[in-house]
């Protein structure tokens, strides 16, 4: 089976750890790829030189028929990953090697019973959709989607407004620190620290959510998917900030955006146990009651 493991170079890793994850990975003969800077790391902590035709570059280096895709690292790796694949319809995994990790949420300490449900095809594939924007970033963007959301956000401490428009009717203006529109599957990161609401990732809406609104009657909306947005931006400092997932981008005064959900999707690879409230409990403490009660 051909797997592709990505990773980034600029993390922190823990040796032991990496030595059992390559260790799994050879034990079980899988025709593996890694990606160049990932390729260096195994090289100078393990002491292993990985054949040139199992490094790539970039998406286009390595095979199509790939049978999923491992990242090895954080929710930041995982968002790294999706990029990367692009079109491609090749299954994601995240391994955690971090702090949270509720994308990439399987343990590291788990490599062989990872590789044994991958090598023997105990897992489910779940899809998930994107959001894709176009509009005034005043750069070039390669990879114009967002797995988890996007947001507008004041640059430096004076507020921003945003006009909000779905389906071509005005919404209301957000003034304050910005405001996100969040897929299902960010429900669970920026858009839930703002005080937006938990969406199952099978849910077919977006989460529109304002950051530190001066208004006290503000609150989080809940969308269709098939709705169009467009957003406006008005700020007096000249500049405000636009992010997708982990990226972000200096726009200017008047800069105006349309985002709507993509016509591809991301397909999640998700083991045998392991589900999305599953997480929320053990990753989140979602429920959790310190209280005792007698049974």
């Amino acid at each position: 089976m051909k797997i592709v493991i990505y990773s980034r170079p600029d993390l922190t890793y823990k040796i032991s750890e990496l030595g059992k994850l390559f260790d799994a990975v050879v034990s079980f003969g899988f025709d593996y790829y890694v990606n160049s800077g990932f390729a260096d790391i195994i090289r100078e902590g393990l002491g292993i030189s990985i054949a040139e035709n199992r490094i790539f570059q970039n998406q286009n280096d390595f095979p199509d028929n790939a049978g999923i895709f491992i990242c090895y690292g954080g929710d930041g790796t995982f968002l790294d990953g999706v990029r990367i694949l692009d079109t491609r319809t090749v299954p994601v995994l995240g391994i955690n090697s971090g702090r949270l990790g509720f994308l990439a949420d399987i343990p590291e300490s788990h490599e062989n019973d990872i590789f044994a449900d991958i090598i023997t095809g105990k897992f489910r594939t779940e899809e998930r959709m994107l959001l894709e924007v176009s509009g005034d970033f005043g750069t070039e963007v390669d990879y114009p989607y967002a797995f988890n959301e996007f947001s507008i956000q004041k640059f430096g401490m004076v507020m921003v407004s945003v006009d909000v428009y779905i389906n071509k009717e005005l919404i209301t203006s957000y003034l304050g620190d910005g405001v996100i529109l969040s897929t299902p599957s960010g429900s669970t990161a920026y858009s839930l620290s703002v005080g937006g609401p938990i969406v199952s990732p099978n849910s077919n809406c977006f989460v529109l959510a304002p950051i530190s609104s001066h208004n006290l009657t503000m609150r989080p909306l809940v969308i269709p998917d098939d709705s169009i947005m467009e957003f406006r931006v008005h700020s007096r400092t000249g500049n405000s900030i636009v992010t997708m997932d982990n990226r972000d981008y200096t726009i200017r005064n008047g800069s105006s955006f349309t985002i709507k959900k993509a016509e591809k999707t991301v397909f999640l690879a998700k083991l045998e146990n392991n589900s999305f409230y599953r997480t929320l409990r053990e990753k989140m403490k979602w429920g959790t009651d310190a209280r005792k009660f007698p049974k």
